[in-house]
């Protein structure tokens, strides 16, 4: 079986300047669907997420991936160029990689990379482990997070998207956990909190929650 063609995900957070709101209901109305026509337009795939209210810095993510950083820059430079980019300020930027697991070999990205639907929430998880975990031997490793994995697969409903940022931000990994119910993604953090791999965690934060939207609906929440 062939290897699948890696890609790059791109968590973008923004808050968005007050003087917008006071902006007229049609220019808003107008520069919402400007924005909805460059980034239909852009060659890249794209979701859109609200944090509106439930968080203090950040209001919407939009969430890219490319087959290419350059893609990803050049649909960020456009959104920019637009009205509503006027008004917008990034507060969390999170860049990572697919790549295949070694711990996992039949381990493939799920959510929707693996084209499932998509569910009404995101959240999102940036990853640290100590230089300890690294230290382990490999087999060790696989052993703990055999038991890891195995957590999870109690879960079924919160896919995991697991994206790799060694060497290309400050993170090691970036977690995507997609469900329907935040109680049952909630109760999965609590219970892989019980696991050996727990132990050499050094940064799991922020996670931030965020809310499936589509992108004119999104604009028109912010006021």
């Amino acid at each position: 079986m062939s290897e699948q063609p890696r890609q790059f995900f791109n968590f973008a957070f923004f808050k968005v300047d007050p003087k917008w709101r006071w902006m007229a209901d049609l220019a808003k109305e107008e520069s919402a669907k400007e924005v909805e026509n460059v980034l239909k337009n852009s060659q890249i795939n794209y979701r859109v997420y609200s944090t509106l209210g439930l968080r203090d810095d950040a209001e919407f993510l939009l969430w890219f991936v490319s087959d290419s950083v350059e893609k990803i820059q050049d649909s960020i430079s456009k959104l920019y160029l637009t009205v509503f980019g006027k008004y917008i300020i990034p507060t969390h930027v999170y860049l990572s990689s697919t790549r295949p697991s070694m711990y996992a070999s039949n381990q493939k990205p799920r959510g929707w990379i693996g084209g499932e639907e998509q569910k009404k929430y995101v959240v999102v998880y940036p990853f640290i482990k100590t230089r300890e975990w690294y230290l382990l031997p490999l087999e060790k490793r696989k052993e703990m997070m055999a038991e890891h994995i195995q957590v999870g697969h109690k879960y079924p409903d919160v896919l995991l998207n697991t994206t790799y940022s060694f060497g290309i931000h400050d993170e090691d990994f970036m977690l995507a956990f997609e469900t329907d119910t935040l109680h049952k993604f909630q109760d999965l953090i609590m219970d892989l909190r019980e696991t050996q791999v727990s132990r050499y965690v050094a940064v799991d934060t922020p996670m931030i929650v965020c809310i499936k939207k589509d992108l004119v609906s999104m604009i028109r929440s912010l006021g």
